[in-house]
């Protein structure tokens, strides 16, 4: 099988400019990387990766640690990871730590340690200090999806701020009635984002000093199905009942607004809902959300990692450079109001 060498031969470039072009690593021009890939054709050379992580001290391999595979959410975070990675040429290493405390600890403490991947994508998972010290330790940049993460660059929303925002929306609208189907206790277990959306939505309601009713907030499990079954309960108890809900997630959302037709009531005309995502199928349901962009977030956390590989010159030394360049980054959100919130019945205009 012809070599390195042959290939930069037949191109008419040097062997380290064939190298960078067949990686797609480095600065190369256009058409230098065209004659590489059209020589390498020719010749049928395959570029040993095994040789280039030798010589590079890179696996050109990501690891993602997420709580949950099977959620919206965090299957849009891996389609904006995987799509970014894909078109940078490193392969991705999925760890699912959904399966116990044990499971957690097997992925924290020993297969990420054996220094297989080049850097580490935490979603949504509160790692302490000693995880944290532990991977920074091995020379591995961490950046973490979801909330802060000590002594790594982290990438969030600001979820109470976005609560707030999506409830005044029903307020601003003329609402006062106003419930909030939040998530279950096991969703509180990392950055405790089921209580810090509701501790907006409360805000929010204390703000424009309106009750807040401890049978309007009611929890699901971020799933349809959930604020399916949940919402059913909400609305169908009694005659005295919300105009209006904010769930804490476009899935549980939607199912509100099925569960609202189940009992005739017309969404927004008798009952407005809002969520809170970008999910796809809010479109489809004519949902007001906030757009949280989960793929957008994905490929942000890709950026980072790679500009410090990049910048650093190699695996080790940027995970020493990650860690001194940390930064907190607020990921940016955008109310998209569509046909599922209006006044409020008997109410004509909005507030002002």
């Amino acid at each position: 099988m012809p070599g390195i060498k042959a290939v930069a031969e037949r191109a008419g470039l040097s062997i380290a400019t064939v190298s960078r072009a067949l990686n797609g690593k480095g600065n190369v021009s256009a058409r230098s990387r065209e004659l590489a890939r059209t020589a390498a054709a020719e010749l049928g050379f395959v570029p040993s990766y095994h040789a280039s992580s030798l010589a590079s001290g890179r696996n050109h391999n990501v690891g993602v640690v997420v709580p949950f595979v099977h959620r919206w959410y965090f299957s849009a975070v891996l389609e904006g990871v995987s799509a970014a990675l894909l078109d940078a040429g490193y392969d991705l290493t999925l760890y699912n730590v959904s399966v116990g405390q044990e499971r957690r600890q097997s992925v924290l403490n020993d297969f990420l340690l054996r220094k297989r991947v080049d850097a580490v994508i935490a979603v949504s998972l509160k790692l302490s200090a000693a995880e944290i010290q532990q991977l920074l330790a091995i020379h591995r940049p961490i950046v973490g999806i979801g909330g802060p993460l000590p002594g790594t660059s982290t990438i969030r929303i600001d979820d109470a701020g976005i609560a707030q925002a999506a409830t005044r929306h029903l307020i601003q609208l003329g609402h006062t009635k106003i419930a909030h189907l939040t998530g279950g206790s096991a969703y509180e277990r990392d950055f405790r984002l089921p209580g810090t959306r509701q501790a907006g939505f409360q805000k929010a309601m204390t703000d424009a000093g309106l009750a807040i009713r401890p049978e309007w907030q009611v929890s699901a499990d971020f799933t349809i199905q959930g604020g399916y079954t949940t919402a059913r309960q909400l609305l169908g108890g009694s005659a005295d009942r919300p105009t209006a809900v904010f769930a804490a997630s476009d899935e549980m959302a939607i199912g509100t607004i099925l569960a609202a037709r189940d009992f005739g009531l017309s969404v927004p005309h008798d009952i407005s809902v809002i969520g809170i995502d970008g999910h796809e199928l809010g479109e489809v349901f004519g949902l007001t959300t906030i757009d949280q962009d989960a793929r957008g977030q994905g490929a942000l956390a890709v950026g980072l990692l790679l500009e410090g590989l990049d910048g650093a010159g190699g695996a080790g030394a940027a995970g020493a450079a990650g860690a001194a360049g940390a930064a907190d980054t607020e990921y940016p959100t955008k109310l998209l109001i569509r046909s599922s919130t209006a006044v409020p019945p008997g109410n004509t205009e909005p507030q002002r």
